[in-house]
């Protein structure tokens, strides 16, 4: 199989010429292998390479509806026993888990060649890709722009034709952000429907999840079909839905009811891009036969803002905490990190769990707009893939915060109505370039961002939609509608076309 024929399959279609004996999980492997080869010091989206690991798994044999279709794991949640996880932190580069996590299980038992992992911020805490310690994610549509976070290194692979899909991982955005700066479809599933075991009953309270990035509709709904499923011990489970999810995409759908709105929920700039792909995205849902108006649930924004960061705060000083019991020094952590758990530090249990208390009133809030309406439709970001350095700490800040949480400082006035307001600032501040996301993680509720548009620049544009709690059926069959009517599987960076000359591993 040459590289471009490669492109033109997803991994549903791959996993069927396997089965067919038309071409061997060897073979595939190598041109994932090769094309990993030839983009990646231009998009440094792979932190490391299991090739010896993927050989032997092949050899072992190869089981499941996905057998042979080379995959990439993110280097966060998804532990590869005997494999370090970084979490994109220095602080973690010795951190080798003894046994796979549940998520990284039920992709081998799927039969997908697990062959390396993917680049992230450090913790997953930035809607951008910039780990001091495994370098910045380049976007394969244009090198001067990040390919968004934290799943970014995961994008950018399948973005740049590495591979057909790879894994991730969404706390506020972290698929469905990079998701629409490559081009991609990624859909957040609710809260309870994947497991995050054996090491969490529920990460960051349950905002945060796993799915995957990928190229069609149909694969990310058969992986949602293999990874949905409670383990031992699970807190909570949304439970099996009804029928496989890859069959429901090929369901007729009814008629939907669907609100949108295009300002931000903070108050914050939206371009004219986000706001015009969202209408034309209302157009085309009307030609469809759905009814589309403008309406948006009764939450302030602020507010959510706010419940989201005293939770980051917490999560960050928690796992910064944890890094350090296993003995990493406090100077190995990002500046951001360190300042941000002392931030972290200062949040009160009390002010915590009201805090937690207010993730109700905002589920309760959407869940009243689901009485009249099916899906809830928004841009994906406030504008397409930011230049690298976008959002860095400016010098005079940097130099402040060296200060601050150095001496001590910060930390003696964490819990003043100074570090309130900076606080506010800083949830302002963050999620200005992506204010659309985070309501879905709070609510629990599933999410999708879907690359239907495309900006003034040429960059993709993606669109979002969100679906009542344990609905992810609906959103995958309007996506598999949206993608019949508008394709984007072919739309790939030049990145994507393997040159020539490019070794062969």
């Amino acid at each position: 199989m040459r590289h471009d024929e490669y492109l033109r399959h997803d991994a549903t279609a791959l996993a069927a010429l396997v089965r067919a004996g038309e071409v061997g999980a060897n073979e595939l492997l190598d041109l994932a292998l090769a094309q990993a080869q030839a983009v990646q010091p231009r998009i440094n989206a792979l932190v490391r390479v299991m090739d010896e690991q993927a050989r032997q798994q092949i050899e072992s044999g190869l089981q499941g509806p996905l057998a042979g279709v080379p995959f990439l794991l993110k280097d966060s949640l998804h532990d590869y026993a005997g494999v370090a996880t970084t979490h994109g932190s220095r602080a973690l580069r010795d951190n080798v888990p003894a046994r796979h996590s549940a998520t990284t299980r039920r992709f081998l038992d799927a039969g997908l060649v697990v062959f390396g992992k993917t680049n992230l911020p450090e913790f997953g805490l930035k809607g951008v890709s910039d780990s001091a310690f495994l370098g910045p994610v380049s976007n394969p549509w244009d090198l001067s722009r990040n390919a968004g976070g934290s799943s970014g290194g995961s994008a950018a692979v399948v973005a740049a034709g590495v591979l057909p899909m790879a894994a991730g991982t969404d706390g506020g955005g972290s698929l469905r952000i990079p998701a629409a700066c490559c081009g991609l479809f990624a859909l957040k599933p609710s809260r309870g429907r994947i497991s995050d075991a054996p090491a969490f009953g529920e990460v960051w309270f349950g905002a945060c999840t796993h799915g995957v990035l990928s190229r069609s509709v149909r694969d990310t709904a058969i992986a949602l079909d293999l990874l949905c499923g409670r383990e031992p011990g699970d807190p909570f489970a949304l439970g099996m839905p009804d029928s496989p999810f890859v069959q429901a995409i090929g369901k007729p759908l009814r008629r939907l009811r669907i609100g949108f709105a295009t300002a931000s929920p903070i108050g914050t700039a939206v371009s004219p891009d986000a706001v015009s792909a969202v209408e034309r995205t209302a157009g085309l849902l009307r030609s469809l036969g759905h009814e589309v108006e403008s309406a948006q649930p009764t939450i302030d924004g602020h507010a959510l803002a706010r419940a989201y960061l005293t939770m980051y705060l917490g999560q960050t000083a928690a796992d910064v905490e944890a890094a350090r019991q296993l003995g990493a020094g406090a100077r190995e952590f990002e500046l951001l990190t360190r300042a941000l758990a002392v931030l972290g530090h200062g949040v009160s249990a009390a002010t915590l769990c009201a805090s937690l208390l207010r993730w109700n009133e905002f589920a309760r809030a959407l869940g009243a707009f689901f009485e009249r309406y099916d899906l809830f439709l928004t841009p994906t970001m406030a504008a397409t893939a930011p230049p690298h350095g976008h959002g860095e700490l400016s010098r005079g800040l940097t130099l402040a915060l060296e200060l601050l949480v150095g001496s001590g400082m910060l930390r003696l006035i964490a819990r003043t109505r100074v570090v309130a307001r900076l606080v506010d600032a800083i949830a302002t501040d963050n999620m200005a370039p992506v204010p659309f996301t985070q309501l879905a993680n709070l609510t629990g509720t599933p999410a999708m961002s879907v690359p239907l548009c495309t900006g003034a620049d040429g960059l993709p544009m993606g669109v979002h939609f969100t679906a009542r709690i344990g609905d992810e059926a609906t959103l995958l069959q309007l996506a598999a509608q949206l993608e019949q009517a508008a394709p984007w599987f072919d739309r790939l960076p030049e990145l994507a076309r393997l040159p020539k000359e490019a070794p062969r591993p």
